[in-house]
C-alpha cells in the first residue's frame, strides 16, 4: 500500500496517541518520575511533540545530541491531540492554500499550534518519499498538553539505544521489529483540509 505524502503515522488506541520528545537527563528523567512535566520544564516556548519514532531518532541522534539524551514517549489524549489540530496552521506559506501572506501570518500569530510536515525516515535515518507530522505547542496549547492531555510519560532511550546498535550491526530485521507499531492516524479530511500544501 503506498503511503500519503503526507500523513499521521502513529501509536494510538481507543483514547490516547503516542507521541515523541527527547530532553536533557535533567528534564526527561523527573518528567518520567512524576508522570508530568517537571517545574524546570519551560512552558513559556513553543514545545515540538511528533508521533514518528523514527523521525525523533533523526532529531536527536538516537538519543545521543547534547540536551536530547532521554527520548520520552508520552501517552495523551486523542482529543487533545485532534484540538490542537483543529487550531493549528501551517508553518509555512503555501500560495493556493492560504488567501495571501498577510492572511497566513495574522493566523501563524494566533494559532497556538503549528504543522510541520518533514520527510519520513528509514532505519539509517535516511529521508523517505513522503512525510509526517510535527506538531509545535506553544501559550494555550502547551498549558493543555503538560496539565490535561498528558496520560503518562515513558523513557525509551533504552529502547532508542537498542534498535540504534542492531542498525549499527546491520541487523536491520531485528531492529524493525523493535520499533513501535505505528500506522496510519484515522484524522478525518476536516482536520486536515488547511494542513496539507
Amino acid at each position: 500500500m503506498e503511503e500519503p505524502q503526507r500523513g499521521i503515522r502513529a501509536t494510538y488506541a481507543e483514547s490516547t496517541i503516542t507521541v515523541y520528545q527527547a530532553y536533557s537527563p535533567e528534564i526527561g528523567l523527573p518528567a518520567v518520575r512524576q508522570g508530568r512535566f517537571p517545574a524546570a520544564w519551560k512552558r513559556d516556548r513553543m514545545t515540538w511533540i511528533k508521533p514518528s519514532f523514527l523521525w525523533m531518532m533523526y532529531r536527536c541522534g538516537w538519543a545521543t545530541k547534547a540536551g536530547q539524551e532521554t527520548v520520552l514517549a508520552i501517552e495523551i489524549t486523542r482529543d487533545g491531540f485532534e484540538w490542537a489540530l483543529r487550531h493549528a496552521c501551517l508553518s509555512s506559506y503555501v500560495r493556493g492554500l492560504h488567501p495571501d501572506l498577510s492572511t497566513w501570518q495574522r493566523q501563524l500569530k494566533r494559532a497556538p499550534a503549528r504543522v510541520q510536515w518533514d520527510p519520513e525516515c528509514d532505519l539509517h535515518l535516511r529521508p523517505l518519499t513522503y512525510r509526517s507530522l510535527q506538531l509545535g505547542l506553544s501559550g494555550e496549547a502547551v498549558k493543555r498538553y503538560a496539565d490535561e492531555w498528558t496520560v503518562a510519560i515513558s523513557d525509551v532511550t533504552p529502547l532508542a539505544r537498542e534498535i540504534h546498535e542492531l542498525v549499527r550491526r546491520s541487523e536491520l530485521d531485528a531492529a524493525a521489529t523493535l520499533l513501535p507499531k505505528e500506522r496510519p492516524y484515522p484524522a478525518g479530511d476536516e482536520l486536515l483540509a488547511t494542513l496539507r500544501p
